[in-house]
């Protein structure tokens, strides 16, 4: 039993525990759920060492049992540069939405700590699974809690809005389900190294019109988790309706599901067809960035607006992956991590304000500063890190994406410059109309300032954004090695069908070096 196995199993056994508890004993379940998650966290901070130690870009921790024999389906579980931050920012969130969930959950309380570990569970799954068959119930068990958490905890629309939620992921999932059986018919094995090595090496060929279609069926599936424009829609709806936790671990961690799936999967097996398609994936990515930005503009719903938000800080994303530059890729990873924690921390900061006036629109709002000093400085660090301020948490991920872009095709990186001023326009503005002017009476007496719980929650999310956004070089040198693992056969396989494009810099030095003179 490693280490990794007890990261993933832990969460599991903790929902089976919870469900043998008795459902009057509130505060059992509560304090029960807490330990679990804590010591979930505190046991994958132990995945750090080993896999930072391994031989660059290989995997590490790694399980490869039998499971089925008939189909051949192995336990094959694993983590490198790329899915290790994800775990960890997985692992972190669910005993933060647990304290966050200590009050305000106070019906079904047994069921909703259940799933909120059952969604940790598939999660962390998820992004550890190196078999497809395996991958898939693991995306497939992250489903169905979101999916309960959403249409029992929510608001007044949450059955609408969850049903929409679990149609548009099952459709996905279907179009990535047939594109794995028709990949097993080839290799006769779901196992995900052996058919990537097959493909690379030619023993398993495919002509270009199966690596189209097979590159769109899982892109498909993973642009509507991400989502991309135009595949969003049902994104705002469930945030809205969606309890804080929910909102929190939609945004934060399901929707890396996407861009993880693009990055870990879509590319690297079907690479001519990911060049063929790169430059209206690009455009889509930057429509998304433009398109959400000015939609969060005009939107007088605080959780609506910082939905929109997360189209456009993922279309970024997107964007880096289908640069196929190092430095892109290191930034779209860089990116998923930073989204999760700053955008997390906004989802959060709104849940405190909706505890107070139980109101998300944010014309009842105005003048929050006066009664409430230390939630405005909360939510400006916030807003300013989700807004990419140097020093904070989303500038490095912004920045590597835009450089990797511009080695590409420097349009892309003019137009999606755009979305970087756009969200500080929305962003400053939803600051102005909620924390400052003159606090009507009635607010003052219902806006009391953060609690000893709140600061719990809040206070390490922001030591992070400090963290990543100021010494990125805790975080980047496993990505890199991950990433240029991935990039070497693309370079191999490069057809860029662009005017012109300037010689790529040195990966990992390119990079560090222009952040330094971006400081």
């Amino acid at each position: 039993m490693t280490l990794l196995n007890v990261v993933i199993f832990l969460p599991l056994v903790a929902f089976l525990i919870i469900l043998a508890l008795p459902k009057d004993k509130p505060e059992t379940i509560r304090v029960f759920s807490l330990v679990a998650s804590l010591a979930v966290f505190v046991a994958s901070l132990g995945l750090i060492g080993p896999v930072w130690s391994s031989a660059p870009g290989k995997f590490a921790i790694e399980t490869n049992q039998s499971w089925i024999q008939s189909p051949a389906i192995n336990y094959h579980v694993a983590l490198d540069g790329i899915s290790l931050w994800l775990v960890i920012l997985s692992t972190l969130l669910t005993p933060i939405c647990v304290l966050l969930s200590w009050r305000s959950i106070d019906k079904h309380i047994k069921q909703f700590f259940a799933f909120l570990l059952l969604l940790e569970f598939g999660l962390v799954g998820v992004f550890c699974a190196l078999d497809f068959f395996l991958f898939f119930v693991f995306w497939e068990v992250s489903l169905v809690p979101m999916y309960f958490l959403i249409g029992v905890w929510g608001h007044e629309r949450r059955i609408y809005s969850a049903v929409k939620f679990f149609l548009y992921t099952m459709a996905g999932s279907m179009l990535m389900l047939v594109g794995i059986i028709y990949l097993y018919n080839l290799a006769g094995t779901f196992d995900y190294t052996t058919i990537l090595a097959g493909l690379q090496s030619g023993a398993i060929t495919l002509s270009p019109v199966e690596q189209l279609w097979l590159f769109l069926a899982f892109f498909i599936a993973f642009a509507i988790k991400v989502p991309l424009f135009p595949l969003h829609t049902w994104l705002p709806d469930a945030h809205v309706e969606a309890p804080t936790a929910g909102s929190v671990m939609l945004a934060s961690v399901m929707l890396k599901m996407g861009t993880y799936g693009l990055l870990r999967f879509s590319v690297p097996m079907f690479p001519n067809a990911a060049r063929t398609c790169a430059g209206w994936i690009a455009t889509l990515a930057i429509i998304g960035i433009v398109y959400g930005a000015l939609v969060a503009m005009v939107q007088p719903n605080m959780k609506k607006l910082v939905a929109y938000s997360s189209v456009s800080h993922l279309g970024f994303v997107v964007l880096g992956i289908f640069s196929f530059t190092q430095q892109g890729f290191d930034g779209a990873v860089y990116q998923m991590l930073a989204h999760g924690i700053s955008t997390g921390a906004l989802f959060i900061l709104v849940g405190f304000l909706y505890e107070r006036r139980h109101s998300l629109e944010i014309g009842s709002y105005g003048g929050v500063a006066t009664p409430a000093p230390w939630l405005s400085t909360a939510f400006m660090i916030t807003m300013l890190a989700s807004i990419g301020l140097p020093m904070l948490s989303n500038f490095i991920g912004e920045y590597l994406v835009l450089q990797g872009a511009s080695l590409v095709y420097f349009r892309w990186t003019v137009f999606a410059a755009l979305g970087v001023i756009l969200s500080a326009c929305y962003m400053l503005w939803l600051y102005q109309r909620v924390f400052f002017g003159k606090a009507s009476e009635d607010l003052t007496h219902h806006m009391p300032d953060l609690g000893v719980r709140e600061y719990a929650i809040i206070v390490p999310l922001i030591l992070i954004m400090v963290w990543l956004g100021s010494y990125p070089q805790s975080f980047i040198p496993p990505i890199s090695a991950s990433n240029a693992i991935l990039l070497g056969p693309l370079d191999a396989r490069r057809e860029i069908h662009v005017k012109s494009m300037p010689a790529r810099p040195a990966p990992v030095l390119a990079a560090q070096g222009d952040l330094a003179n971006a400081r």
